[in-house]
């Protein structure tokens, strides 16, 4: 707002869209309204912008998982080494929502990208028949030639899965599900691992840590999907070499804030801090204002509460009565956010990776999944990493479940 207007007035105005929420999805919204000329006012209910998607600052960590005034320790808590993401998320090369990305100016612009170093599974037992692999963290191969090469799976494996990852690499979905003598829309991908005489483990890694299906209930889908799933991995490991992943430096928060920014220099207006207490309709039906209560910014610790009028409201679930009711239903996620003053065991110093530990090796029906960056990507200072480990909830104690998670990162300084 500009600060010669009484901004209580300028929002008086009122808006042709009013946004709720600074996800990623609710910043692109915003950022192309406001280009388009639209008059926008965008507000998050949070002290930060991102909503979910966020990247928060260590002090911002502690607020909001501990809540008790505690603070971070000593070597923790200078907050501007630290953006911590709320949830892991690493972004496939040659995935859609990558190829989205570099397409726009405002990312291009505003966001770099660095390379996840390394993709790994862990492997409890050796690999198979005279295999080397033993027990630990491993580099998943993408192609027939890392297969031949790989001490994950052993020598009489490394055939068979070089035969079926050039069987993979070979088919070409614009042609239909056949494919040398399979047809992917009606085999199941068991049927495949099975003509290919895979070995159990080896379709696991195949299965979780190419394709990243969390469970096995794949197995008895076609095949076609599965092959696109390893072919795109595949694909985007040939891109920039070493794994498939890309992650922006600074953490994913940067994604909406690039979208922030561009809203911005268009005109939109921003509000965190504020809650959206109801909604006005029109006698038609159609929402005509939102009532909001924010800190007076003329007066400190004085709350307004205000009627923006508005034709168009864009919300994520969250701040409508129904998102806000709705029962809870589906799976949930455990997250646990580790910092480690050590590379992870197994990843040969890496300063990042994605490490997955199939369901199979840890007695689960769900993978669990550990995202590690660390100040190669200017998330944290030298000499730490942050780690995430997640996985779907399948119990009454969901910490519990990611012990096998915290095994692999010990010595753990805080979490």
């Amino acid at each position: 707002m500009d600060d010669g207007q009484d901004p209580i007035k300028d929002l008086e105005k009122g808006f042709d869209v009013v946004v709720m929420g600074t996800g990623l999805t609710e910043t692109i919204l915003s950022g192309v309204m406001s280009v388009q000329g639209k008059r926008v006012l965008h507000i998050d209910s949070n002290s930060y912008y991102g909503g979910e998607g966020a990247s928060l600052k260590m002090s911002q960590i502690y607020e909001k998982f501990r809540g008790d005034g505690s603070k971070p320790p000593a070597g923790l808590d200078k907050d501007r080494d630290w953006n911590i993401d709320l949830i892991p998320k690493f972004l496939m090369a040659g995935g859609e929502l990558a190829r989205i990305l570099r397409q726009l100016k405002q990312v291009q612009d505003n966001v770099q990208f660095q390379q996840i170093a390394g993709s790994y599974v862990f492997r409890g037992s050796g690999g198979g028949f005279f295999g080397l692999g033993g027990s630990g963290v491993h580099k998943v191969p993408s192609t027939a030639l890392e297969a031949a090469k790989s001490n994950l799976i052993g020598i009489m494996e490394k055939g068979r899965l070089k035969s079926f990852l050039e069987s993979v690499a070979a088919y070409d979905d614009a042609k239909g599900p056949q494919h040398q003598g399979m047809n992917l829309e009606k085999d199941s991908m068991k049927s495949v691992y099975d003509k290919f005489s895979l070995e159990e483990p080896t379709r696991d890694f195949v299965g979780h840590a190419m394709a990243l299906y969390s469970d096995d209930s794949y197995l008895e889908l076609p095949a076609r999907q599965t092959f696109n799933k390893i072919k795109l991995y595949a694909g985007s490991v040939a891109m920039y070499g070493k794994s498939p992943y890309i992650y922006p430096l600074y953490g994913l928060g940067e994604l909406p804030s690039a979208f922030t920014r561009l809203s911005a220099v268009h005109g939109g207006t921003y509000m965190l801090n504020t809650e959206v207490l109801d909604f006005e309709h029109a006698d038609d039906g159609k929402v005509s204002g939102v009532k909001i209560k924010f800190e007076n910014p003329r007066k400190d610790g004085e709350y307004v509460d205000l009627v923006v009028k508005t034709g168009r409201v864009l919300a994520s679930p969250n701040y409508v009565a129904e998102g806000k009711k709705k029962k809870r239903t589906g799976q949930q996620v455990v997250r646990a956010i580790c910092v480690l003053n050590h590379p992870v065991k197994g990843t040969d110093n890496s300063d990042s990776g994605q490490i997955i530990i199939p369901q199979s090796e840890a007695n689960r029906k769900n993978d669990i999944y550990i995202a590690v960056i660390s100040s190669a990507h200017n998330v944290c200072p030298k000499g730490y990493w942050i780690a995430i480990v997640s996985t779907i909830v399948e119990t009454q104690n969901p910490q519990h479940e990611l012990k096998a998670g915290f095994e692999l990162l010990e010595p753990i300084e805080e979490t």
